[in-house]
């Protein structure tokens, strides 16, 4: 796949869609492990950052360590839980220190991909800033635009919300000029997102009040790496510190994650006894922190310093568990019957799912529905040839994932190379043909409100390992680097055009 069309600036061997914490560590390793191959990163916003760009509510921070969710190949140095401001100077940095940014091309909204067998490229159409029409050739797409529509969050259709007459924000689209000043302000909403939203805007509010359907399961500690500090106090190079501070973080999560499964009643006991010990004896931990699922089914989030339930039990904040009857003209109305009154309701909500960007796409002018196709790994897909999708991890750190497929992709590209190879499919093999096709992921396993609202778009799994993504980290950093590219799922082919090629050559 090397060496072809260089000439153009529109042609290249790899595109990567997106400029987030997926996009650029696949640049890193485009560089690092194929820089005889061109790249192009094209991405739709203005900057890089992806979420930690479109989020720019006050507080927006990690909900992972950063120690996990930095790259391998570049060291974090501050503490576990960052600032989205703090994350975009990490990214920066990596994109200066490798000159990435050369390979950018911002505000350019791709409007289709499709992919031809006679010649073995993708096609993509885009628009530029200016919004010319611009035609680019690749002989790869990695797609790194994450997993949510960036324009617009999800906001459910709550009767009577015409009729209030304050101002209604969703996180996701912030307004620069939003003053809550000494307002009453209720978010609705019980994930990561309130709870960074809570705390964070409390000291300016007459008061604010989070409003839940139901509870999430928090982890409150110390905003603090003890590991780190100890080993820099000691005086070892950070690249040291950062490797063994991430396998320890690591260990520790890969345990959480086993108690939860194995031992879940312990681990909720744990989880509420570290609530009630910022929220006191006489505090209801059960109606209001105490959730229907058990611990992991869905994201536990973490908060720094338990600082949402300090501002709890400082009486800055309020918490109400019930569900919203309908809006009136001062706020909501509940099921019980209380009313809140707000002058600012910010609905923390969570976002509307996106698979693949959203992208139509052909595979030799049939269109693509992801839906019909059955996932390799959570990052192939069947009969579309030359594509992978960075789709991370729900219980560890997305970027775990961006490095363990920067690999894959990297070695995938190299081996097509010395099989002299323009295309590589995965397909079902002989064996898999009765398998169970199941959706994406098992609800009963995990399940947010946006992968069940778009479920029926993602793409399907099968019953056997390869024909999932396991979610499981831990399996795929010994599994992915070990995949066999010769085994009977891999397909590869020359283009129409390259076979016939060397037809004449052997002719000649």
């Amino acid at each position: 796949m090397s060496g072809q069309n260089h000439q153009s600036d529109n042609h290249i061997d790899v595109l990567i869609v997106g400029a987030g914490i997926s996009g650029i560590g696949a640049a890193w390793h485009m560089q690092d492990q194929c820089p005889d191959k061109s790249y192009l990163i094209l991405e739709k916003m203005d900057s890089f950052g992806g979420t930690w760009l479109t989020h720019q509510y006050p507080g927006i921070r990690s909900d992972s360590d950063l120690y996990t969710f930095g790259y391998r190949f570049k060291p974090w140095t501050s503490a576990p839980i960052a600032s989205g401001e703090e994350i975009l100077k990490y990214m920066g940095e990596v994109i200066a220190e490798n000159r990435i940014d050369r390979n950018i091309r911002y505000g350019h909204m791709i409007t289709g991909a499709s992919w031809s067998s006679e010649n073995d490229l993708w096609t993509i159409n885009a628009v530029n800033p200016d919004g010319e029409k611009q035609v680019y050739t690749a002989n790869f797409l990695w797609m790194c635009q994450g997993y949510y529509n960036h324009d617009k969050g999800y906001t459910p259709q709550w009767e009577g919300m015409s009729d209030y007459r304050g101002q209604i924000i969703h996180p996701q689209t912030w307004p620069e000029d939003a003053d809550l000043t000494n307002k009453r302000v209720l978010v609705i909403g019980s994930g990561a997102t309130a709870a960074t939203l809570v705390p964070a805007i409390a000291e300016q509010c007459a008061h604010v009040t989070l409003l839940q359907r139901s509870p999430t399961y928090f982890w409150p500690a110390q905003n603090v790496n003890e590991l780190a500090d100890t080993l820099r106090e000691i005086e070892l190079d950070e690249q040291l510190i950062h490797s063994i501070v991430r396998k320890k973080a690591l260990f520790d999560q890969r345990d959480l994650i086993r108690r939860c499964k194995d031992e879940p009643d312990v681990m909720k006991a744990e989880l509420l006894a570290l609530a009630s010990e910022y929220l006191g004896p006489d505090f209801d931990i059960d109606k209001h922190f105490s959730p229907r699922y058990r611990p992991w089914q869905q994201r536990v989030a973490f908060i720094p310093d338990g600082d949402l339930f300090r501002g709890i039990a400082t009486g800055a904040a309020s918490v109400v568990t019930d569900e919203i009857d309908r809006f009136t003209e001062k706020g909501v109305l509940l099921h019980s019957g209380e009313t809140l009154e707000a002058d600012i309701i910010i609905t923390a909500t969570g976002f509307n799912l996106s698979v693949l960007g959203d992208i139509p796409f052909a595979v030799d002018n049939k269109p693509v529905n992801w839906a019909d196709t059955i996932t390799y790994r959570g990052m192939m897909f069947t009969d579309v040839p030359n594509l992978v999708w960075v789709f991370g991890y729900f219980r560890a750190s997305w970027t775990l994932r961006v490095d363990l497929i920067g690999d894959f992709v990297c070695r995938l590209l190299k081996h097509m190379d010395q099989k002299e190879a323009t295309s590589v499919t995965v397909t079902l093999r002989p064996e898999d043909q009765e398998m169970d096709i199941q959706p994406w992921i098992d609800s009963d396993d995990f399940n947010p409100g946006y992968l069940q609202r778009g479920m029926d778009r993602m793409p399907r799994k099968g019953s056997k390992a390869i024909w999932q993504h396991t979610q499981d980290y831990w399996k795929e950093r010994e599994e992915i680097p070990l995949i066999d590219l010769d085994a009977k799922e891999f397909v590869y082919g020359k283009s129409q055009a390259e076979a016939e090629s060397d037809q004449v050559e052997l002719a000649v």
